[in-house]
Protein backbone atom coordinates (compact mmCIF):
# COMPACT_ATOMS: atom_id res chain seq x y z
CA UNK A 1 0.00 0.00 0.00
CA UNK A 2 1.31 3.43 -0.94
CA UNK A 3 0.83 6.59 1.14
CA UNK A 4 1.79 10.20 0.39
CA UNK A 5 3.35 11.75 3.49
CA UNK A 6 6.23 13.71 1.96
CA UNK A 7 6.76 14.92 -1.60
CA UNK A 8 9.96 12.83 -1.54
CA UNK A 9 7.75 9.73 -1.42
CA UNK A 10 7.20 10.32 -5.14
CA UNK A 11 9.86 9.93 -7.81
CA UNK A 12 10.21 12.56 -10.53
CA UNK A 13 8.70 10.03 -12.94
CA UNK A 14 5.67 9.54 -10.66
CA UNK A 15 5.20 13.31 -10.33
CA UNK A 16 5.39 13.74 -14.09
CA UNK A 17 2.83 10.96 -14.54
CA UNK A 18 0.45 12.57 -12.03
CA UNK A 19 0.76 15.87 -13.90
CA UNK A 20 0.07 14.07 -17.18
CA UNK A 21 -3.07 12.44 -15.76
CA UNK A 22 -4.26 15.73 -14.22
CA UNK A 23 -3.90 17.51 -17.57
CA UNK A 24 -5.83 14.70 -19.21
CA UNK A 25 -8.60 15.09 -16.61
CA UNK A 26 -8.77 18.83 -17.39
CA UNK A 27 -9.17 18.02 -21.09
CA UNK A 28 -11.54 15.07 -20.66
CA UNK A 29 -13.51 15.54 -17.42
CA UNK A 30 -16.44 13.37 -18.48
CA UNK A 31 -14.17 10.35 -18.97
CA UNK A 32 -13.36 10.33 -15.25
CA UNK A 33 -16.86 10.89 -13.82
CA UNK A 34 -17.31 7.28 -12.60
CA UNK A 35 -13.74 6.16 -11.93
CA UNK A 36 -14.32 5.98 -8.16
CA UNK A 37 -17.91 4.75 -8.04
CA UNK A 38 -18.42 2.94 -4.73
CA UNK A 39 -15.22 4.37 -3.18
CA UNK A 40 -15.16 6.65 -0.12
CA UNK A 41 -12.67 9.37 0.86
CA UNK A 42 -12.44 10.37 4.54
CA UNK A 43 -11.21 13.93 5.17
CA UNK A 44 -9.83 14.19 8.72
CA UNK A 45 -8.96 17.83 9.31
CA UNK A 46 -7.71 18.51 12.83
CA UNK A 47 -6.79 22.03 11.68
CA UNK A 48 -8.91 24.57 9.72
CA UNK A 49 -8.81 24.51 5.92
CA UNK A 50 -10.91 25.76 3.03
CA UNK A 51 -9.20 25.01 -0.28
CA UNK A 52 -7.39 21.81 0.63
CA UNK A 53 -10.37 20.12 2.29
CA UNK A 54 -12.94 21.26 -0.26
CA UNK A 55 -10.70 20.46 -3.23
CA UNK A 56 -10.19 16.91 -1.90
CA UNK A 57 -13.93 16.54 -1.48
CA UNK A 58 -14.65 18.03 -4.91
CA UNK A 59 -12.00 15.74 -6.42
CA UNK A 60 -13.59 12.59 -5.01
CA UNK A 61 -17.13 13.68 -5.88
CA UNK A 62 -16.15 14.47 -9.47
CA UNK A 63 -14.64 10.99 -9.70
CA UNK A 64 -18.01 9.54 -8.68
CA UNK A 65 -16.99 8.64 -5.12
CA UNK A 66 -18.32 9.51 -1.68
CA UNK A 67 -16.92 11.72 1.08
CA UNK A 68 -17.14 11.71 4.88
CA UNK A 69 -15.12 13.35 7.62
CA UNK A 70 -14.76 16.36 9.91
CA UNK A 71 -13.37 19.86 9.48
CA UNK A 72 -11.97 20.62 12.95
CA UNK A 73 -10.57 18.68 15.88
CA UNK A 74 -13.30 19.93 18.22
CA UNK A 75 -15.92 18.03 16.22
CA UNK A 76 -14.03 14.74 16.51
CA UNK A 77 -13.21 12.41 19.39
CA UNK A 78 -9.75 14.00 19.49
CA UNK A 79 -11.44 16.54 21.77
CA UNK A 80 -12.06 13.64 24.17
CA UNK A 81 -8.44 12.55 24.04
CA UNK A 82 -8.60 9.86 21.36
CA UNK A 83 -5.22 9.20 19.75
CA UNK A 84 -4.50 9.66 16.05
CA UNK A 85 -3.72 5.95 15.79
CA UNK A 86 -7.11 4.95 17.17
CA UNK A 87 -8.95 7.45 14.98
CA UNK A 88 -7.21 6.08 11.88
CA UNK A 89 -7.96 2.48 12.78
CA UNK A 90 -11.65 3.30 13.11
CA UNK A 91 -12.00 5.54 10.05
CA UNK A 92 -10.11 3.05 7.90
CA UNK A 93 -13.07 0.73 8.37
CA UNK A 94 -15.41 3.35 6.91
CA UNK A 95 -13.38 4.48 3.92
CA UNK A 96 -11.02 3.46 1.11
CA UNK A 97 -8.59 6.39 1.41
CA UNK A 98 -7.93 9.14 3.97
CA UNK A 99 -6.76 12.75 3.57
CA UNK A 100 -5.50 14.09 6.89
CA UNK A 101 -4.41 17.51 8.14
CA UNK A 102 -2.92 17.88 11.63
CA UNK A 103 -1.13 20.68 13.49
CA UNK A 104 1.54 18.28 14.82
CA UNK A 105 4.46 17.48 12.55
CA UNK A 106 4.68 13.77 11.86
CA UNK A 107 1.06 12.95 12.75
CA UNK A 108 0.19 11.72 9.21
CA UNK A 109 3.27 9.50 9.25
CA UNK A 110 2.11 7.96 12.54
CA UNK A 111 -1.30 7.48 10.98
CA UNK A 112 0.22 5.70 7.98
CA UNK A 113 1.87 3.17 10.30
CA UNK A 114 -1.53 2.12 11.67
CA UNK A 115 -3.78 2.56 8.66
CA UNK A 116 -5.35 -0.17 6.57
CA UNK A 117 -6.02 2.30 3.72
CA UNK A 118 -3.81 4.87 1.90
CA UNK A 119 -3.07 8.07 3.85
CA UNK A 120 -2.55 11.44 2.16
CA UNK A 121 -0.82 14.14 4.21
CA UNK A 122 -2.93 17.28 3.71
CA UNK A 123 -0.53 19.33 5.85
CA UNK A 124 1.23 18.65 9.16
CA UNK A 125 2.20 21.78 11.09
CA UNK A 126 5.05 23.67 9.44
CA UNK A 127 6.50 20.47 8.03
CA UNK A 128 4.99 19.13 4.81
CA UNK A 129 2.11 19.79 2.45
CA UNK A 130 2.81 17.47 -0.50
CA UNK A 131 -0.50 17.89 -2.35
CA UNK A 132 -0.04 21.66 -2.33
CA UNK A 133 3.35 21.02 -3.89
CA UNK A 134 1.77 18.84 -6.57
CA UNK A 135 -0.73 21.65 -7.15
CA UNK A 136 2.15 24.11 -7.51
CA UNK A 137 4.01 21.86 -9.94
CA UNK A 138 0.89 21.38 -12.09
CA UNK A 139 0.34 25.15 -12.09
CA UNK A 140 3.90 25.87 -13.19
CA UNK A 141 3.74 23.17 -15.85
CA UNK A 142 0.43 24.47 -17.23
CA UNK A 143 1.39 28.16 -17.10
CA UNK A 144 5.07 27.97 -18.09
CA UNK A 145 4.96 24.71 -20.09
CA UNK A 146 8.03 23.40 -18.30
CA UNK A 147 9.49 22.48 -14.91
CA UNK A 148 13.11 23.14 -15.91
CA UNK A 149 15.16 26.28 -16.63
CA UNK A 150 13.28 28.50 -14.20
CA UNK A 151 14.13 31.29 -11.78
CA UNK A 152 11.68 31.10 -8.88
CA UNK A 153 11.16 33.82 -6.29
CA UNK A 154 9.79 32.71 -2.91
CA UNK A 155 8.57 35.62 -0.80
CA UNK A 156 7.27 36.04 2.75
CA UNK A 157 7.29 33.45 5.50
CA UNK A 158 10.05 31.08 4.43
CA UNK A 159 10.70 29.86 7.98
CA UNK A 160 7.33 28.31 8.81
CA UNK A 161 5.97 27.97 5.27
CA UNK A 162 5.52 24.25 4.68
CA UNK A 163 4.43 24.95 1.07
CA UNK A 164 7.77 26.67 0.43
CA UNK A 165 9.81 23.86 1.99
CA UNK A 166 8.04 21.19 -0.06
CA UNK A 167 8.25 23.19 -3.29
CA UNK A 168 12.00 23.73 -2.92
CA UNK A 169 12.47 20.01 -2.29
CA UNK A 170 10.43 19.07 -5.35
CA UNK A 171 11.84 21.66 -7.77
CA UNK A 172 15.42 20.86 -6.75
CA UNK A 173 15.09 17.63 -8.70
CA UNK A 174 14.59 19.45 -12.00
CA UNK A 175 17.35 20.91 -14.21
CA UNK A 176 18.63 24.48 -14.10
CA UNK A 177 16.48 25.82 -11.26
CA UNK A 178 17.46 28.98 -9.39
CA UNK A 179 15.74 30.26 -6.24
CA UNK A 180 15.50 33.85 -5.03
CA UNK A 181 14.63 33.68 -1.32
CA UNK A 182 12.90 36.90 -0.21
CA UNK A 183 12.20 37.24 3.51
CA UNK A 184 12.79 39.42 6.57
CA UNK A 185 15.66 38.15 8.73
CA UNK A 186 13.21 36.69 11.27
CA UNK A 187 11.55 34.48 8.64
CA UNK A 188 14.44 33.26 6.49
CA UNK A 189 14.55 29.73 5.12
CA UNK A 190 15.67 27.13 7.72
CA UNK A 191 19.31 26.09 7.62
CA UNK A 192 18.42 22.44 7.04
CA UNK A 193 16.64 23.34 3.78
CA UNK A 194 19.70 25.25 2.60
CA UNK A 195 22.17 22.53 3.58
CA UNK A 196 20.21 19.32 2.94
CA UNK A 197 18.35 20.37 -0.20
CA UNK A 198 19.80 23.42 -1.96
CA UNK A 199 23.51 23.03 -1.27
CA UNK A 200 23.44 19.24 -1.34
CA UNK A 201 21.95 19.33 -4.84
CA UNK A 202 24.09 22.27 -6.03
CA UNK A 203 21.02 24.43 -6.57
CA UNK A 204 21.77 28.10 -7.17
CA UNK A 205 20.07 30.46 -4.73
CA UNK A 206 20.42 33.88 -3.19
CA UNK A 207 18.76 35.55 -0.21
CA UNK A 208 17.43 39.10 -0.05
CA UNK A 209 15.01 41.23 1.95
CA UNK A 210 14.03 43.32 -1.10
CA UNK A 211 11.12 42.03 -3.18
CA UNK A 212 11.97 44.32 -6.13
CA UNK A 213 15.71 43.62 -6.34
CA UNK A 214 15.41 40.54 -8.58
CA UNK A 215 11.88 41.09 -9.93
CA UNK A 216 13.01 41.36 -13.55
CA UNK A 217 14.71 37.94 -13.44
CA UNK A 218 11.78 35.91 -12.13
CA UNK A 219 9.79 33.37 -14.13
CA UNK A 220 7.67 32.48 -11.08
CA UNK A 221 6.91 34.57 -7.99
CA UNK A 222 5.48 32.54 -5.11
CA UNK A 223 3.99 34.76 -2.42
CA UNK A 224 3.13 33.46 1.07
CA UNK A 225 1.32 34.93 4.04
CA UNK A 226 2.87 35.39 7.46
CA UNK A 227 1.05 32.69 9.40
CA UNK A 228 -0.39 33.94 12.68
CA UNK A 229 -1.01 30.38 13.88
CA UNK A 230 2.74 29.59 13.77
CA UNK A 231 3.75 32.50 16.03
CA UNK A 232 4.11 32.29 19.80
CA UNK A 233 4.44 36.06 20.12
CA UNK A 234 1.57 38.29 18.97
CA UNK A 235 3.85 41.35 18.75
CA UNK A 236 6.21 39.58 16.33
CA UNK A 237 3.29 38.61 14.11
CA UNK A 238 1.88 42.16 14.02
CA UNK A 239 5.32 43.57 13.19
CA UNK A 240 5.93 41.18 10.30
CA UNK A 241 2.49 40.47 8.82
CA UNK A 242 2.58 43.36 6.31
CA UNK A 243 6.32 43.23 5.59
CA UNK A 244 5.71 42.47 1.90
CA UNK A 245 2.75 43.64 -0.13
CA UNK A 246 2.84 42.90 -3.86
CA UNK A 247 1.10 45.59 -5.90
CA UNK A 248 1.08 46.80 -9.52
CA UNK A 249 3.94 49.24 -8.92
CA UNK A 250 6.25 46.47 -7.75
CA UNK A 251 5.47 44.51 -10.93
CA UNK A 252 6.61 47.24 -13.33
CA UNK A 253 10.00 45.56 -13.88
CA UNK A 254 8.58 42.02 -13.99
CA UNK A 255 8.48 39.83 -17.09
CA UNK A 256 5.26 39.89 -19.08
CA UNK A 257 4.94 36.12 -18.71
CA UNK A 258 5.67 36.04 -14.97
CA UNK A 259 3.55 33.48 -13.12
CA UNK A 260 2.37 34.91 -9.77
CA UNK A 261 1.36 32.19 -7.31
CA UNK A 262 0.05 31.98 -3.76
CA UNK A 263 -1.13 28.89 -1.82
CA UNK A 264 -3.93 30.99 -0.27
CA UNK A 265 -5.54 32.18 1.92
CA UNK A 266 -4.35 35.67 1.09
CA UNK A 267 -4.41 38.36 3.75
CA UNK A 268 -2.59 41.56 2.70
CA UNK A 269 0.47 40.24 0.88
CA UNK A 270 -1.02 40.62 -2.63
CA UNK A 271 -2.99 43.78 -3.32
CA UNK A 272 -6.36 43.23 -4.99
CA UNK A 273 -5.21 45.49 -7.83
CA UNK A 274 -3.03 42.57 -8.99
CA UNK A 275 -5.99 40.18 -9.33
CA UNK A 276 -6.91 41.32 -12.85
CA UNK A 277 -3.32 41.18 -14.09
CA UNK A 278 -2.93 38.35 -16.62
CA UNK A 279 0.13 37.19 -14.67
CA UNK A 280 -1.92 36.48 -11.53
CA UNK A 281 -2.34 32.69 -11.39
CA UNK A 282 -3.32 32.06 -7.76
CA UNK A 283 -7.04 31.49 -8.32
CA UNK A 284 -6.29 29.16 -11.24
CA UNK A 285 -3.74 27.50 -8.96
CA UNK A 286 -6.51 26.68 -6.45
CA UNK A 287 -8.55 25.05 -9.22
CA UNK A 288 -5.55 23.08 -10.46
CA UNK A 289 -5.43 21.62 -6.94
CA UNK A 290 -8.65 19.73 -7.54
CA UNK A 291 -7.35 18.09 -10.71
CA UNK A 292 -4.01 16.97 -9.27
CA UNK A 293 -5.81 15.53 -6.24
CA UNK A 294 -8.10 13.62 -8.58
CA UNK A 295 -5.02 12.15 -10.24
CA UNK A 296 -3.48 11.29 -6.86
CA UNK A 297 -6.62 9.57 -5.59
CA UNK A 298 -6.71 7.43 -8.72
CA UNK A 299 -3.03 6.52 -8.29
CA UNK A 300 -3.29 5.56 -4.61
CA UNK A 301 -6.49 3.57 -5.17
CA UNK A 302 -4.80 1.92 -8.17
CA UNK A 303 -7.64 2.88 -10.49
CA UNK A 304 -6.60 2.63 -14.13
Amino acid sequence: MKHLIDIKDLTVEEIDELIKVAKNIIANKESYAHKCDGKTLATLFFEPSTRTRLSFEAAMLELGGNVLGFSEASSSSASKGESVADTIRVVGGYSNIIAMRHPKEGAPFVASQKSTVPIINAGDGGHNHPTQTLTDLLTIQCEKDRLENLTIGLCGDLKFGRTVHSLITAMSRYKNIKFILIAPKELVIPEYIKKDVLEKNNIEYCETTDIEEYMGELDVLYMTRVQKERFFNEDDYVRLKDYYILNKEKLEKAKQDLCIMHPLPRVNEISTDVDDDKRACYFKQAEYGKFIRMALILKLLEVK
